[in-house]
């Protein structure tokens, strides 16, 4: 496979729910079968939420999008992503974070994502992983995350959520109790 880098730009798009901008890119790779595929995916973590929740607190509220910011500081969603539960990323009532909510979720689901794009799954990722031959390590950002970044995908890791309750920790956005939300375009 080619660098996605060199084979396709960076695109810029707008979420109009809050007007924050995000740059995504098609990343050519091989899905499960061996055949070529392609993906096209954010290059950030979503930082959206009309509501900010402090880090010792669970995210309850079912009426408003809420998140976290690593170590409760805004700037840090800014430069990262924030940080969601389970049932917040998927866009599913709060008592999903505890209890078996696994028939409400559909395929291609949105999540929390903006119209038009849904929430990335194991085949996506594959293609990803599949599109060099340095595998994870050209899913990360080379800003301390030990990666080449040769996808373009700028995987990064946000942080962890600890209180008296738990102690969770995040890697490159994937779920552990905490999420950083990646997305792609549906279709």
């Amino acid at each position: 496979m080619t660098d996605s880098l060199k084979t396709g730009a960076y695109k810029l798009f707008k979420d109009l729910r809050d007007h924050r901008e995000y740059w995504y890119i098609k990343i050519r790779g091989k899905n499960r079968s061996g055949a070529v595929d392609s993906v096209t995916v954010f290059a950030h973590n979503l930082n959206y939420a009309e509501k900010i929740v402090d880090g010792e607190l669970d995210q309850t509220d079912d009426e408003f999008h809420e998140k976290y910011c690593f170590d409760n500081d805004t700037t840090m969603c800014d430069r990262y992503g924030g940080l969601y539960q389970w049932a917040e990323a998927m866009n599913l009532p709060s008592e999903c974070n505890a209890k078996a909510c696994a028939s409400r979720i559909m395929p291609n689901h949105q999540g929390i994502c903006p119209d038009g794009w849904r929430l990335m799954n194991y085949d996506d990722y594959y293609i990803i992983v599949k599109s060099t031959d340095q595998y994870s390590e050209a899913m990360r950002s080379e800003g301390g995350f030990y990666g080449s970044n040769r996808t373009g995908f700028s995987g990064t890791g946000a942080g962890y959520r600890q209180s008296s309750k738990k102690n969770l920790l995040l890697d490159l956005g994937l779920w552990a109790g905490i999420i950083q939300v990646r997305w792609r375009k549906m279709g």
